[in-house]
């Protein structure tokens, strides 16, 4: 699983000009899901993320996590974040994973999630969906599960596939 973590004062998703869901100060988590992901991949993400110290303390220092501050999250599938710009001009997604599995994954990491005791919104998943932030730093981080459980050794792992 990758994730694009954003750091945001106030976020939302929209449907068709409806907003389905909207959280306060948090972090909006972008997700996509690999082919190979597992829900072990979701269930390290969401500790990882859980306890991600990205809010800053009484020192003005990145101390705090969600879990300190009482802060929400809002989870959108993404499945453009396995796009291969590598070769030619068109994205291939062939690391994504299948629709069926993904959703599946999907919805296991946002209840993942609500299981840390953090409140927890999503997107609406293969919708055409307008997100809305205000990016909060701005701090934008870029966490992958097969990176981290698989340990790879190569200069730049988010190119090693």
């Amino acid at each position: 699983m990758r994730a694009v973590i954003q750091r945001v004062t106030s976020c939302s998703v929209s449907v068709e000009n409806q907003i389905i869901s909207h959280i306060g100060p948090g972090l909006l988590v972008l997700l996509g899901v690999a082919q190979k992901d597992e829900p072990a991949d979701a269930d390290w993400l969401a500790d990882k993320i859980a306890g991600l110290r990205v809010f800053e303390d009484e020192n003005g220092k990145m101390n705090r996590s969600l879990l300190d501050t009482g802060g929400e999250i809002m989870v959108v599938s993404q499945f453009t974040l396995y796009g291969d710009c590598r070769k030619g001009r068109r994205p291939s997604f062939t690391h994504a994973a299948p629709p069926e599995t993904a959703e599946k994954l999907y919805l296991y990491f946002a209840e993942r999630m609500t299981k840390t005791g953090i409140p927890t919104q999503t997107g609406q998943f293969q919708a055409m969906m307008a997100v809305s932030l205000v990016n909060d730093g701005p701090v934008t981080l870029i966490i992958d599960s097969s990176i981290s459980l698989k340990q790879t050794t190569a200069i730049d792992p988010y190119l090693n596939t």
